[in-house]
């Protein structure tokens, strides 16, 4: 599902309507009857409860007006407040304007601060307000009345609907530009916006409904288009049975380089993720003294004993041994543990210009970024399949952008990043963002803070390297992994809660996440 911004939906409104022919009026009814269906079908409200409109002079309070009057015609008690005089409205909102006078909807104009103390009082005796003030076309702070009302509308204690975004947010943005409404639920249309997905204007938008007006699939389709949300829909085919004649070797053989003293679990988590997430066969080269550990954690596991340092750190000697295993491996993740030793880094940095030209898929993690961030100039010589697993800390070190900036600017500095040394990158986090080569952005729904805690990374590094042995296409692969890996989270959180969700814990509930989005997302009737 496409985000757009404000201005690639007013694109796709004016090719609906100039080239396909849509009527802007049909567009506004089709959207504020979406907005009466939610209020009355949904939210299961009692006709007798009085629901105000607040609607301001141009398309979106054009929205309100035609749901205030699909509510009244459905039985509902509905009034509307118009932030302005009635011949200040123009165009399709104009006409609901009209048509709501004639068939007796009270409107009541308030233009004024002074109008707005002597009809504020009304919010208080409603139980819902539909919040048509201002669409996806702001971009300033709210002042003046439209400040005040916003405010007496958070006040208010009745439940807030909001009309395609909350008054006050810029949909170009996931900063709160001033005040702002704050929404129990959000009618969007078409596609969601760029302010519904994100915190802090996340938190604003309350339960969010993607409303159906009309617009065909097809306008959506276009690669300027770049950034999307996930759907399971999406995963669905890459989660169907096996094929009945198949065996390991069509599933990969995964290389993994990590470990060291006192970080053998990481390399352990990323194995056994990887095995768990299906491929066929998974060797982990470890520091030979920290092999024994390794292995016992789970039998299925292969283990390459490596040369070590004093420090028990994989030694620089190894390189030649390591290139050995990496000839005939399907892909290789490296970093999950492995410290930053002097020695260990740069056997890290050789063994990654001697393979900047190999074919099969390179994830790197953990310490593997930690080591990269020490010389970024090794950005330009990796291997044309790379994918790094970064959280904004280590994006900081690699980019050299402030991690608060990194943050902050994310739909812009990541995609720069990957498309400057055309690599994957997975900047992890809250709604996590998967990034191609081109520039293209993925936005993951899934995972909670319960996931917050140690090895979780390196879970997610085992299941996108045995992710990309098994699905044809690179970028897929990754945002199938992640995708997996949250839900696989979501799950365990659902039965054990957040705070004591481990890293182990992810791995456990992965076959109840598979099996979820084999079946499309629907719960097993069993």
């Amino acid at each position: 599902m496409k985000i757009l911004t404000a201005a690639q939906m007013r694109e796709i409104d004016r090719q609906a309507i100039e080239e396909l022919g849509l009527p802007g009026l049909v567009l506004m009814e089709n959207a504020g009857r979406e907005v009466a269906n939610l209020v009355l079908n949904e939210l299961e409200i009692d006709l007798d409860w009085p629901i105000l409109v607040i609607a301001g002079k141009g398309n979106n309070g054009g929205d309100g007006l035609v749901a205030a009057r699909h509510l009244v015609n459905q039985g509902a008690t509905c009034e509307v407040l118009l932030l302005g005089r009635q011949e200040e409205v123009r165009g399709e909102a104009l006409v609901n304007l009209e048509i709501a006078r004639k068939i007796g909807i009270k409107i009541t104009e308030v233009p004024t601060e002074t109008l707005w103390d002597k009809n504020c009082h009304r919010l208080k005796e409603s139980t819902v307000i539909i919040d048509a003030m201002f669409g996806t076309g702001l971009s300033n702070p709210l002042t003046g009345l439209m400040a005040r009302v916003v405010e007496d509308i958070n006040n208010s204690g009745a439940l807030v609907v909001s009309v395609d975004i909350p008054s006050g947010l810029s949909a170009d943005t996931f900063e709160i530009i001033g005040p702002t409404v704050r929404a129990d639920f959000t009618v969007t249309m078409a596609a969601p916006k760029i302010a519904h997905i994100f915190p802090p204007a996340e938190d604003y938008v309350g339960e969010l409904y993607l409303a159906d007006i009309g617009v065909p699939p097809s306008l959506f389709e276009r690669p300027d288009f770049s950034l999307e949300l996930v759907e399971i829909e999406s995963l669905q085919p890459y989660f169907g049975p096996r094929l009945r004649d198949s065996h390991k070797g069509n599933y990969g053989h995964l290389l993994i380089l990590a470990g060291s003293l006192g970080k053998t679990g990481a390399a352990a988590m990323a194995g056994q993720a990887a095995l768990k997430m299906g491929a066929g066969l998974v060797t982990v080269a470890t520091a030979e003294s920290c092999l024994p550990i390794v292995a016992s954690m789970m039998p299925e596991l292969m283990t390459e004993p490596l040369p070590e340092t004093a420090a028990r750190t994989i030694s620089s000697q190894a390189l030649g041994r390591i290139l050995e295993l990496v000839e005939g491996k399907d892909a290789l993740l490296l970093g999950p543990g492995l410290s930053t030793h002097p020695e260990t880094s740069a056997l890290v940095l050789n063994l990654l210009e001697r393979i900047k030209n190999a074919t099969i898929p390179v994830i790197i993690d953990a310490d593997g970024l930690n080591i990269i961030s020490s010389r970024p100039e090794i950005l330009s010589l990796l291997p044309p399949k790379t994918v790094l697993t970064p959280h904004p800390g280590e994006f900081s070190r690699l980019s050299g952008i402030p991690t608060g900036e990194a943050l902050r600017r994310r739909l812009q500095v990541v995609p720069d990043l990957a498309r400057k040394y055309r690599i994957h990158l997975v900047f992890k986090g809250y709604k996590t963002l998967i990034v191609s080569p081109e520039g293209t952005a993925y936005v993951n729904p899934t995972g909670n803070p319960g996931m917050a805690s140690g090895g979780s990374g390196d879970v997610l590094s085992g299941f996108i390297a045995s992710e990309v042995m098994q699905s044809g296409e690179l970028t897929r692969a990754v945002v199938n992994a992640v995708y997996v890996h949250g839900l696989s989270g979501d799950l365990a959180a659902a039965e054990i809660g957040e705070r004591p969700l481990t890293a182990t814990d992810i791995i456990h509930y992965l076959p109840q996440a598979l099996s979820f989005i084999a079946r499309g997302g629907q719960d097993d009737e069993d």
